[in-house]
């Protein structure tokens, strides 16, 4: 179970902008006393318990306004878990029945047990991750076979799609490292609050993604319509970029917000060689600020130093230490539904523990094996924008000295081909469909909001809030519209989101 007071201090507290170190030094020690025991019941599954004694204290203990944030914080996190976790034992069964005609008991103990069907226990009941049966297929073997006996061989576009993108990539480059391919594109994006999600009449702050200017990969980036019409843009020196709305909200119907805007994206590849990288400058800024650690989820733990010097062992070149612990992971850790990063205390630790994550779990489990063995790593992110797949993504960029930034993909692993160049793409190279929005992570957004982000490191769907809180992400859906300005002036269109 997730130590709640690490997530709350570490993650929403401290991304609201209110210090750890000062939150802990103005509690009182009754108080600190009555919050560990709140943190064991959360901890336990115990969430009505813990309400409770939220509410007792809150009505008949003095408190004082830093404690109040935390105790709201708490319920808050624990609303969080409970929507991540919303399916009971009859759902998950009735999920499986689809391919096992009656769920045996003892297997799905098993799978339980082994974390293949994530399951937690909340006020005495199991309940299920929402993505804990698709997950299960991609992580156990025997139901992943199941799966292909019921529903057939599935054919995956986005694989066949990026091999023959990778090899024009690659042909394109012709020894070079500058970007090619360069794809325009149109984009809209939209988001809608739902109806009565807060009052008739209310202000909704809403910060939407914009590209990030100044990668030499992301070109001609302009806003042409927003709705509202008094859009915006943060400054380009924000590394998570944005555009700011504000709208009234009216009864029984949505707040929908909507910005269109056009930009280039290009590929890029370095055909590097270890004898192309020059000895670190240990002493430099960069270096300093990109093999440092970053709490809570950049830490160098113990486990995280002893794998990191296992995997690389005696090797010196910052390349080839690269692509070990890249091949590693790849090699060992599945692509899988992730909770809500904001409810994991320690992204890295979570997924060595569970041996899989997503895109931006396997990108922060690379960041850190690499600066923990001096290899400097920065955190980018934002979308894919594939003609047959649009989704939120996260990679990263790796310092090189005598190169500069290369961007790698951890996620995307090591490509099905004989071809060494096209198989290992994705340690040194980057493909055409992507939109550059963060240049880091848990970075500020531009006018500041308020209150506790849903999404305290990524920011990719959006952020919302009113005057009476934040509004997390089950108060409002979203959508990406692609348009490909093809080369011979038709459009074409692809979408992803949760309308």
């Amino acid at each position: 179970m997730l130590h709640i007071l690490q997530v709350i201090f570490k993650h929403i507290v401290l991304i609201s902008g209110l210090s750890f170190l000062f939150l802990t030094s103005c509690v009182q020690p009754r108080n600190e006393v009555h919050l560990k025991e709140v943190e064991v019941l959360v901890n336990h599954g115990e969430f009505l318990k813990a309400k409770q004694m939220i509410d007792s204290l809150k009505q008949f203990t003095h408190i004082n306004t830093v404690e109040s944030r935390k105790m709201d914080s708490i319920l808050d996190v624990m609303h969080r878990i409970r929507l991540d976790f919303s399916l009971d034992e009859t759902q998950v069964k009735k999920q499986l029945s689809r391919y096992f005609a009656q769920p045996d008991d003892s297997l799905i103990r098993q799978w339980e047990n082994s974390g293949k069907l994530e399951m937690r226990r909340i006020d005495g009941k199991k309940r299920y991750f929402n993505n804990a049966v698709p997950n299960l297929f991609r992580l156990d073997s025997l139901a992943a076979v199941q799966k292909v006996r019921v529903d057939g061989k599935q054919v995956n576009l986005l694989k066949l799609f990026r091999l023959k993108h990778i090899a024009e990539v690659i042909r394109e480059s012709k020894g070079s490292s500058n970007p090619v391919l360069p794809v325009n594109m149109i984009l809209t994006y939209t988001i809608k609050v739902k109806p009565n999600a807060v009052p008739a009449g209310a202000i909704i702050r809403c910060w939407m993604p914009f590209p990030r200017a100044g990668d030499p990969r992301q070109h001609d980036i302009k806003l042409l319509s927003s709705d509202p019409d008094s859009a915006i843009i943060a400054p380009k020196n924000y590394l998570q970029r944005t555009v700011y709305l504000e709208k009234r909200a009216r009864k029984d119907q949505p707040t929908v917000f909507r910005i269109k805007f056009s930009m280039e994206s290009s590929a890029q590849y370095f055909n590097l060689k270890p004898k192309d990288i020059k000895p670190y400058d240990k002493n430099s800024e960069l270096y300093r600020k990109y093999t440092a650690q970053r709490p809570p989820q950049l830490v160098f733990s113990k486990e995280i130093r002893k794998l990191g010097a296992r995997l690389v062992g005696n090797t010196t070149n910052p390349l080839l230490k690269v692509e070990k612990i890249y091949t590693w992971i790849s090699d060992s850790i599945t692509w899988a539904s992730s909770l809500e990063y904001s409810i994991m205390p320690n992204i890295p630790e979570y997924v060595l523990a569970h041996r899989h994550g997503d895109c931006g779990m396997q990108t922060l489990l690379f960041m850190s094996l690499a600066r923990s063995q001096g290899i400097p790593v920065r955190w980018q992110s934002g979308w894919m924008l594939f003609p047959v797949h649009v989704d939120l993504h996260d990679w990263s960029e790796v310092y090189y000295q005598g190169v500069g930034w290369v961007p790698l993909d951890q996620s995307f692993g090591l490509q099905n081909s004989p071809n060494k160049q096209i198989r290992d793409f994705y340690m040194h190279g980057i493909d055409s469909y992507r939109l550059i929005v963060n240049d880091g992570y848990a970075q500020k957004l531009f006018p500041p909001k308020k209150y506790p982000r849903s999404a305290p490191y990524d920011f990719q769907r959006g952020e919302l809030e009113w005057k009476g809180g934040n509004l997390y992400f089950n108060k409002w859906t979203w959508h990406m519209d692609v348009e490909y300005i093809m080369k011979n002036g038709k459009i074409r269109h692809e979408g992803s989101g949760k309308f």
